[in-house]
């Protein structure tokens, strides 16, 4: 066979092969992608309640204790929810899962905790996808703690993250987001002044005795309650006080005898003479993190003066107490108001802080595009290899000598430069992804759901 005959036929078949492609790519751009069935897809959600809009009263009838948030967890896994985790602090609540409406979130809410759907129209915060992501970062890195800074906010979020992956509500896009969430935190810890200085509600709370009790020092201070906040607020004391009055009562007495043995200058108290030591205090700290008041009317003296500073959310300290014309009573929202030269100099950091955590979503939100369209690229790149391969079948039959090697190089070229163009379509900042999938999965028949939460 002569070169050119052999051209002729090179040509002709690289014609016709190009030609099915083009059928193919002509069905896919005559579409209309307004016509396509509207597939339905999960949004990610981030619903709840904080210190933004919410008093402490409010936040603490929507705060979900452990046992309910397992419970929670546990219902949501029944109903086959793709993941979802849940955070309730002294300062929010909220619930962070993929749904198809916001309001399956919200009614599991209140399910779990003793608030209301119209209470938490009037408090809400309810963020959708890009927002909901935006919001995780600016909370994991301090900017959305109610006192500017405070990281006791991460490890809370990563105990959360935790408690939903022993439940088996968690997936890899969670398991992705929390790693960028955690490493931009990192980054903004030890490259910004963000975190300078030691600011928390059990410093806060330290900070208040010190401004407003010039005998601080010589007073005698309860502390009851030994969670992370009681163990904070008693180091705090340690370090920023020389007061040697400091008592610590705690439920469970093994754990008061293990804190105090490491330090010394921290007495252990009964948990059965509890209103006995309240009587002998001037300052009474609690932070039992229990769902109910632990300190009742019953407890307090009503011949004396008492501070009574209340760190737990809900309260701990029943309404009855707060009447007392005796007692002056301080929660969580009051000490959130102590303000230093040390806020001021965070303030400046914001921008700094806000710039790495750009890096890091921008990197999360191109491995979330990644996800959504290399199945679809995939598919496209098989279903243009079995055209391939049946073209050359047929063209095998038909040709006298066929070069089938030559056949398979030029359509494999074919085949690459059509899929590096598909890429190229689906990481265009203007092209809707779950869109473009939603067509290629109608022409080439593929089953290729979007991974959740159309961009937006």
């Amino acid at each position: 066979m002569s070169e050119k005959a052999n051209s002729d036929i090179k040509s002709s078949f690289s014609d016709t092969f190009f030609c099915s492609i083009f059928i193919f790519l002509t069905d896919f751009f005559e579409e209309d992608s307004m016509t396509v069935e509207n597939k339905h897809h999960s949004n990610l959600y981030n619903i709840g309640v904080s210190y933004k809009k919410a008093d402490a009263a409010i936040r603490g009838k929507f705060s979900i204790s452990k046992e309910n948030q397992k419970q929670l967890l546990e219902e949501a896994k029944q109903k086959g929810v793709d993941g979802i985790f849940v955070l309730s602090t002294c300062n929010r609540t909220e619930i962070c899962g993929f749904a198809e409406h916001p309001f399956q979130l919200i009614s599991m809410l209140c399910k779990y905790s003793n608030g209301s759907v119209e209470e938490f129209a009037n408090v809400s915060n309810v963020y959708k996808n890009k927002e909901a992501i935006n919001h995780l970062f600016r909370m994991g890195t301090g900017l959305d703690s109610q006192i500017l800074g405070d990281y006791e906010i991460v490890g809370q979020l990563r105990q959360a993250f935790k408690q939903a992956k022993e439940v088996g509500t968690t997936n890899a896009y969670f398991e992705r987001l929390l790693n960028h969430v955690m490493q931009a935190s990192k980054r903004v810890k030890n490259e910004t002044k963000l975190s300078s200085g030691t600011t928390s509600v059990s410093y806060a709370a330290v900070q208040y005795l010190i401004n407003n009790l010039p005998d601080y020092n010589s007073k005698n201070i309860l502390v009851f309650g030994l969670g992370k906040m009681g163990k904070h607020t008693c180091k705090n004391l340690a370090e920023y006080t020389q007061n040697k009055s400091v008592s610590l009562i705690n439920r469970t007495e093994e754990k008061t005898s293990a804190f105090v043995k490491d330090h010394s200058s921290i007495r252990k108290a009964s948990y059965a003479n509890l209103e006995e030591e309240v009587h002998k205090s001037d300052v009474l700290i609690v932070s039992t993190g229990a769902s109910f008041p632990t300190i009742t009317k019953e407890h307090v003296p009503v011949d004396k003066e008492l501070l009574i500073l209340d760190l737990s959310m809900p309260a701990n300290v029943s309404k009855e107490v707060t009447d007392l014309e005796n007692v002056t009573m301080i929660n969580v929202d009051d000490l959130s108001k102590i303000t230093d030269e040390t806020l001021a100099i965070r303030q400046q950091e914001i921008p700094i802080a806000e710039a790495i955590i750009e890096t890091h979503n921008q990197e999360f939100q191109e491995w979330l595009n990644h996800r959504r369209f290399t199945p679809a690229i995939t598919a496209l790149k098989e279903s243009l290899q079995t055209i391939q391969q049946g073209e050359i079948a047929f063209h095998k039959k038909k040709i006298k000598n066929f070069d089938e090697e030559q056949a398979e190089i030029l359509t494999s070229r074919f085949i690459q430069k059509i899929t590096t163009q598909f890429v190229k379509h689906l990481k265009d900042e203007e092209t809707s992804v779950n869109t473009s999938i939603e067509v290629i999965t109608k022409v080439f028949g593929a089953n290729l759901e979007s991974t959740h939460a159309e961009d937006n």
